[in-house]
């Protein structure tokens, strides 16, 4: 199924500059931010020991979804510090052809006395790393960020934006020019910022004006060229809103009733779609070329059956994709909400984004089975893997690979 350009999605790894190749995958979701993989040769069906081309321990915990950069896979983790309540948050990175450790390094101790609780299905370092192609960038959420060289060498860390978190950390960072943005939406404070990627220091940073009952959310933005201008999507808890990545300054809103909002949107035919958060989710498709308040003028559509909590919407061509924490998979029409198909994935509970390539849809369930449905208006089962172990990270691709990261393991799955 060929992908037809629905809009300009603008890649960050492209706006910052540095040199990557087609094959990489430098953030959350890709390089779009997406889960669109244009490669080729993707397996389609594994186990533990077929299409593996190598499995390793990772040590800790920790959900961040893997990156790949020019033959090196990068992720996050939190490893307990024996005798303490403590944790080492760790960025560690491997290579990504035999799986072999090139380095690890502490970035963060975490007070274990001062932390707050998790979500059970939570770890102490979920949001995932990403890279300009000079540096990595790592972020805790709360705790913390940090820029890194590409061989483990701290290079800054900013820990001033402090907030009272429920449920801990997860939102990801996204590049824009020069700038590192990432949302906090604590129960005490709501806002946006943007730091210097050369230095981490502060360049601006927007209150996101919250009338929110239940202000946390954990969102990943994305930036997007739509009507002229660029504009950062930003859900938060009852409102999307729309920012001006030079300043920071609110463009649009649209108003909705959730929090704890986790999938990040995606974007094209001139809309912006995304989930509303707890407690009863809705799918939202809403028009980006509006100024102020835009609620009663530019929700085009809105879905509530099969809308998800955590997982992100995937959009391929005029389709648009979702799969809800219980496992119902949807496909729409992305232009007027019109549902072609809901049927049952595999697995008993999702929380990893959808992925798609080569005409098929990814489907990662949290105990470790992976659905590959054909993309299209009508259903179709392709295969289901399973790996036997919890998994709440999202695939990443590159290379004609797979990598899975489960609680304990990283996986490179390939056709053998």
């Amino acid at each position: 199924m060929p992908i037809r350009p629905i809009g300009v999605i603008i890649c960050s790894l492209a706006l910052a500059g540095g040199p990557a190749s087609a094959e990489d995958w430098p953030e959350f979701r890709g390089p779009t931010g997406q889960g669109l993989y244009f490669g080729k040769n993707l397996p389609v069906q594994w186990s533990t020991t077929s299409n593996a081309a190598w499995v390793v321990d990772i040590p800790g915990l920790g959900w961040s979804s893997p990156i790949v950069l020019r033959g090196r896979v990068y992720l996050t983790t939190a490893t307990p510090i024996p005798g303490t309540k403590d944790h080492t948050l760790q960025a560690l990175c491997l290579d990504a052809a035999t799986g072999r450790r090139l380095w690890l390094t502490d970035v963060f101790r975490q007070d274990g006395a001062k932390a707050p609780r998790i979500h059970s299905k939570n770890s102490h370092a979920s949001p995932t790393p990403l890279t300009d192609g000079k540096r990595l960038f790592v972020h805790f959420g709360h705790q913390g960020t940090a820029g890194l060289d590409l061989d483990g060498k701290i290079l800054w860390t900013n820990n001033d934006h402090r907030y009272a978190p429920v449920h801990g950390n997860g939102g990801s960072p996204i590049l824009v020019d020069d700038k590192l943005v990432f949302s906090c939406d604590g129960r005490d404070q709501q806002f946006i910022v943007a730091l210097v990627v050369a230095t981490g220091k502060l360049l601006w940073k927007t209150d996101r004006r919250s009338n929110a009952d239940r202000k946390f959310s954990f969102s990943t933005p994305l930036l997007i060229q739509a009507d002229g201008r660029r504009q950062i999507i930003s859900p938060a808890s009852d409102a999307v809103i729309a920012y001006h990545p030079d300043d920071g300054r609110e463009l649009w809103r649209a108003a909705y009733e959730g929090y704890s909002v986790v999938p990040r949107p995606v974007f094209g035919h001139g809309m912006v779609f995304l989930s509303t958060g707890y407690d009863v989710p809705k799918v939202l498709a809403i028009r980006t070329d509006g100024t102020g308040d835009v609620t009663q003028t530019h929700i085009v559509w809105t879905l509530q059956k099969g809308a998800p909590h955590t997982p992100s919407p995937l959009l391929v061509d005029t389709e648009l994709y979702l799969v809800s924490d219980a496992g119902l998979v949807s496909c729409l029409d992305a232009r007027s909400g019109k549902i072609h198909w809901q049927e049952r994935a595999g697995g008993r509970a999702y929380s990893a984004s959808p992925l798609y390539a080569e005409g098929k849809i990814y489907l990662q369930s949290e105990e470790g089975l992976t659905t590959v449905l054909k993309a299209g208006t009508t259903f179709e089962r392709l295969a289901e893997s399973s790996v036997g172990e919890r998994t709440y990270a999202s695939l990443a691709v590159a290379d004609g690979a797979i990598f899975l990261r489960t609680e304990t393991k990283l996986y490179r799955l390939e056709r053998q």
